[in-house]
This record gives C-alpha cells, sequence and structure tokens, in this order.
C-alpha cells in the first residue's frame, strides 16, 4: 500500500483539509451561543442548583484527574511542556471547585462573590500556563521551567486556599455583599479578552505540533484550549441561569472530556508522550549508566525452586533499589531477570551523574553484602559504569511503548559489567575521566565489535569524601 503523500493524513484526506473540519466542528458551539444573544427568546431559563453544583464539581475532579496525570508522567520524565499543562489543569480544577460551593442552598446558605468569579480567575490563570507548555523548550531551558513549574504548582494552591479564606471571611478584594454577576462588566472583560488571545495563541502552538507529528492527544488539547477559549467568551456575556450560562458549564466539561477521552485512548504506557518535549522523546544527554547483574544466578535458579529464586531476588532488590532511586536519584530503567539497568540525568537535571552513578554503585555493593553474608550460597552482584553522549529516546508504538536511552555508551557499559570482579564496582573511561580524584585500579582492556581501540576499565575502590 502506498505511503500518504506530505500534507495528507493517514487516510489520504490532506491535513488542512483536516484542520478546516476540526475547526469548523470547534466553532459550532460559538455559533450556538451568538444565536441565542440575538434571540433571547430561545435562551431559556433554567435555575436548578444541585444540578449545577455536580456539573461543575464533576467539571473540576475530572481537570483534578488530568492534573494528577500529567503532573505524575512530567515529573517521571521532567518534561517541560507536560508539566505546565498539569498546571493549568489545576489552576482550572481548583477553581471551579471554588466556584461549586458558590451554589446557594447546597453547600453555602448564600452565594458568595468570591466563589462566583473563581470561575473565570482559573481560566484566566490557565491561558497562561497553557501558553507557556505550547513553548518550545529544549536544554538547560526546559531544566529550569520544570524547577519553576514546580514553584507554580506550589503557588497555585496557596493562592486556592487564599482565595477560599478571603470569599468565606469576605475580606478586601472580595468584601462585596452582592453577587458579582457574570456578565460583560469591566472587571470579567478585563480577565476574558487576554485569556481568549492566550487560549488561542496556545492553540496555533498546538497546531504547529500537530501538523509536525499528527497524534489524538496533541488534537486534544488543542481541541480543549478552543473550547476554553470559547467558554471564557460565553462566561463573559451569558445570562444567569439562562441556557447561554449553561453552556459555558458544558463548554468547560467538553474540554476536559475531551482530553481524558485521548488520554484514555492512548496505550497507557506513556500515555503523553505525544506531548513531550523533543528533548524528552528523542534528545541527546550527557548521563551514566549503571549496570548490575547477579554473577551465578544462572546456576542458582537451576538449583532452586522457582519460588526460592524469586525469594532471593527480592531480598536484593529491597535493599539495593532504595540507596541507587533515593539517596542518589538514580531512574531504574528495566530490571530484566537478576540485572538491573539504571540511568543518571536523564531529566538533565544531574550535573553530577557520574558522582551519583559511582556512589550508587558502591552502596549498592555495601548493602547487597549485607545479605551475602547471611546467606553465603547466593550470587553477589557485579556492576559497571559508564558516562558520556547517549540518546534519549521513546521506542514502540501502541500496545508497547517505553522511554528508553541508547547508544554506544549504553552498550559499553553492559560490557563493563561482564569485566567486574565480584562484588566490585567497573567504570569506564568516560566515568573516569569525571572522578579525577577517584581510587581505582586498571582492570586491563576490553575489546569491543566495532571499535577500533580497546576500553580501559577500572575498578572503582573508593571516591574522595570532597567529591560529590
Amino acid at each position: 500500500m502506498a505511503e500518504p503523500a506530505a500534507g495528507e493524513g493517514r487516510r489520504g484526506l490532506p491535513t488542512s483539509s483536516r484542520l478546516l473540519l476540526i475547526g469548523a466542528m470547534l466553532l459550532v458551539p460559538l455559533l450556538g451561543f451568538a444565536l441565542l444573544m440575538r434571540q433571547p427568546s430561545l435562551d431559556l431559563r433554567w435555575e436548578h442548583h444541585p444540578t449545577h453544583f455536580w456539573l461543575v464539581l464533576t467539571t473540576a475532579a475530572l481537570s483534578a484527574v488530568l492534573a494528577y496525570a500529567t503532573g505524575a508522567a512530567a515529573e517521571q520524565r521532567g518534561d517541560a511542556r507536560v508539566l505546565w499543562v498539569s498546571l493549568a489543569f489545576l489552576s482550572a480544577a481548583g477553581f471551579l471547585g471554588l466556584h461549586a460551593l458558590a451554589t446557594p442552598g447546597v453547600l453555602l446558605m448564600t452565594a458568595n462573590t468570591g466563589f462566583v468569579v473563581a470561575t473565570p480567575v482559573g481560566i484566566a490563570l490557565g491561558s497562561v500556563l497553557a501558553v507557556v507548555s505550547s513553548l518550545d523548550l529544549s536544554g538547560a531551558r526546559a531544566v529550569r521551567m520544570v524547577r519553576r513549574g514546580r514553584q507554580v504548582r506550589l503557588a497555585l494552591l496557596a493562592l486556592m486556599v487564599l482565595w477560599a479564606v478571603f470569599s468565606l471571611a469576605r475580606l478586601p478584594p472580595l468584601q462585596a455583599d452582592q453577587i458579582v454577576p457574570e456578565q460583560a462588566d469591566g472587571v470579567l472583560g478585563a480577565l476574558a479578552v487576554p485569556a481568549i488571545v492566550l487560549y488561542a495563541v496556545a492553540a496555533g502552538r498546538y497546531v504547529r505540533l500537530w501538523r509536525r507529528r499528527p497524534s489524538l492527544m496533541l488534537l486534544s488539547m488543542l481541541a480543549a484550549f478552543v473550547l476554553l477559549a470559547e467558554a471564557m467568551v460565553a462566561v463573559v456575556f451569558a445570562r444567569n441561569w439562562q441556557l447561554s450560562w449553561w453552556e459555558w458549564h458544558v463548554l468547560l466539561l467538553a474540554a476536559f472530556v475531551l482530553v481524558a477521552l485521548g488520554a484514555r485512548l492512548q496505550w497507557h504506557e506513556e500515555r503523553f508522550a505525544d506531548l513531550y518535549l523533543q528533548d524528552t522523546s528523542a534528545g541527546r544527554r550527557e548521563m551514566s549508566i549503571l549496570f548490575a547483574d547477579l554473577q551465578g544466578f544462572t546456576t542458582f535458579s537451576e538449583r532452586h525452586e522457582p519460588a526460592q529464586v524469586t525469594a532471593m531476588l527480592n531480598a536484593f532488590f529491597e535493599v539495593a533499589v532504595p540507596p541507587v532511586v533515593h539517596r542518589f536519584g538514580g531512574e531504574i530503567d528495566r530490571i530484566i531477570g537478576d540485572a538491573l539497568m539504571v540511568t543518571f540525568n536523564k531529566r538533565g537535571d544531574q550535573p553530577d551523574h557520574a558522582v551519583r552513578a559511582a556512589r550508587a554503585g558502591l552502596a549498592l555493593q555495601e548493602a547487597t553484602a549485607a545479605v551475602v553474608a547471611q546467606h553465603p550460597d547466593w550470587p553477589r552482584f557485579r556492576v559497571g559504569i559508564n558516562s558520556g553522549e547517549v540518546l534519549v529516546s521513546l521506542l514502540g508504538t501502541e500496545g508497547g511503548r517505553t522511554h528508553t536511552v541508547i547508544g554506544d555508551v549504553v552498550n559499553s557499559a553492559s560490557r563493563i559489567e561482564g569485566k567486574a570482579p565480584v562484588g566490585g564496582v567497573a567504570i569506564g573511561p568516560g566515568t573516569k575521566a569525571l572522578l579525577p580524584t577517584a581510587v581505582t585500579e586498571s582492570l586491563g582492556k576490553l575489546e569491543l565489535k566495532g571499535k577500533a581501540e580497546p576500553l580501559e576499565v577500572h575498578l572503582l575502590r573508593r571516591l574522595d569524601a570532597a567529591v560529590g
């Protein structure tokens, strides 16, 4: 079967035509709202407080779930775009939850000004965060944006708490006795206009991303931004408790449902991978790679029951993994049987990755030696470490995707581990060059297929206390 021509979708429909079709579909709610504004007789009134409460609360809960899921993915991969997307969801979730409290007679006996205006505030803040998420970041700038994003998350949570306190206590500037109507007055207009522009900018940038690599998740995000912009229009101009007023509530829910469905239809591994920055999905990074493997595992497995082998492995990993991950910040790339692969600086935020890897290797051997002391007949670990430039890559497709590292440095690290003595830590030349004061001894040359020159491998005895 012939591949689609450039600029065409998988089923032959040109990308530009698909965008026009999607744009037309997204404009339908705005056209409906315009009709209600021009024909007030069609803008029927329905005031039902419990429905309002549960509709807004459901929307807030869905946004909160998305904020948590994207935030967890961002922290795992260190991706700035996904992190700022999670902050946009968090802003909407928190302030929509506060808006739900404004429903009179449900949780509060009377309406509250601060809780009423919480929705446009939260959606407007979300527009700023959405634009930040659309930036094309790389390198050190992306790492800084991850750090700032974590600070913004704390600031958002603090702002929500303060907003709730000020609203309930009716403190300035939320001290008004009467509800501020959700119509085009100065305050709402000042929030709506820039928010609409910012959502439009974010959607436009996501369109460019989608044209480069079409995916359902990117399409869901840009559609959500368009719906949020339309919701802001309705927030400002809608008539309270009329159909036009209910429309913006439904638009908010639709925006988050689209993203949730897009995420649900993705394979559960790397669900938000299509949002990753280029450096996250296919970027080069200076890293250290640690391999650990049990010498004598095969013989032990042949002589023991599977349950005993499993118990042995768990006993080792229970003491080996915590120091590697929690003390020194390594990331477990994979565990295959008795073999362990750990990466350092995968997110680009560990410039001292060689020191971390070396200390992790020594700590792993120290921790597992205590287990072997109680079980002398058990196998022991060998550890190999190598440092250098690798490719961080998203491999696979639907049904099986993984975020891993590939390259000659990785292959060499695996071979270096085979050169290490039982209970020891062997390091390659890339790692040794980054540890100038380490106490080592040569293990000789390591011949590698495809390399003209053999690698000089060293046994790591100890690190100077001042290192790292």
